[in-house]
């Protein structure tokens, strides 16, 4: 089997301080974030970013800046840039970050509805563009994927040409909107994937820990990280993207699985620094 390839969600672009108070807004606070999930055996930090105040933003500047930093501090951390932005940016907006030509970035394949008002919008020619973008950047993506749906789009673009395979997916599940948490949900997901292809998981809330084990026994691999949860156990917040990136490494053990390197998961991903 396959080494981990573990990614830390650092901070997403809905959490706040006000959930917990190690979520990074500032440049310094996300690279203590990035380094402290980077240390404890995280391969790929997942990044949004925010302005001082923890408004979201895509802006370009604000992407290299962080990203400087923390290559800095993190030199062989893989950086992959989120598109996904916030609720309501124009896809104009979410698009900036992949001109910097990140080694990765995530390709929402579908339209989502986060509850209330919140709709996360990905028609068919957004994704087609985002996807033109990232080949033409030479970019990886990483497929997001809500829902089963959401694969068979991926799947079809691919054939058509917009996304370069073998391709790399992210079961994103527990979220409202989306597919559910359950065992039966995640072998259904990774059933529905094309021969050659790899797969994450990210479990949202309390879907986390236990999704994580599905992946690590079944092949696949892991995101955590305070975007997705902020809990390192019931009731109790974990202090930083670190720890929970720890207890996804000490899982790994009792199971078997050996952790990536970020020059690992290049050679998994098919990435060239």
């Amino acid at each position: 089997m396959e080494k981990l390839i573990i990614t830390a969600a650092i901070s997403g672009a809905e959490v706040t301080k006000e959930h917990s108070p190690a979520v990074p807004y500032t440049v310094e606070e996300c690279v203590r974030e990035a380094y402290s999930a980077y240390e404890a055996g995280a391969a790929i930090i997942h990044l949004h970013v925010r302005e001082d105040n923890g408004t979201p933003t895509q802006s370009k500047e604000r992407y290299k800046e962080c990203i400087t930093a923390i290559q800095a501090k993190c030199p062989e951390a893989i950086v992959q840039v989120s598109t996904g932005g916030a609720v309501g940016m124009s896809s104009s907006e979410r698009l900036q970050p992949v001109e910097l030509s990140p080694e990765m970035a995530t390709l929402d394949c579908g339209t989502l509805n986060f509850g209330g008002d919140e709709i996360f919008v990905n028609s068919e020619n957004t994704i087609i563009e985002f996807a033109k973008k990232m080949q033409e950047k030479k970019v990886k993506p990483e497929i997001e994927c809500f829902d089963k749906s959401m694969i068979d789009t991926a799947i079809r673009l691919s054939k058509k040409g917009y996304i370069n395979s073998p391709m790399h997916f992210s079961f994103v599940m527990g979220i409202n909107g989306g597919i559910g948490g359950t065992l039966r949900e995640f072998i259904f997901l990774q059933e529905s994937l094309p021969a050659n292809s790899t797969f994450s998981v990210a479990g949202i809330g309390r879907f986390e820990f236990s999704l994580a084990a599905a992946a690590i026994i079944n092949g696949g691999h892991v995101r955590v990280g305070l975007e997705d949860n902020i809990y390192i156990e019931k009731g109790k917040l974990a202090q930083s993207n670190g720890e929970l990136v720890q207890k996804i490494v000490r899982l790994a053990k009792e199971l078997g699985r050996e952790i990536a390197t970020p020059k690992e998961a290049r050679e998994i991903l098919g990435l060239k620094k």
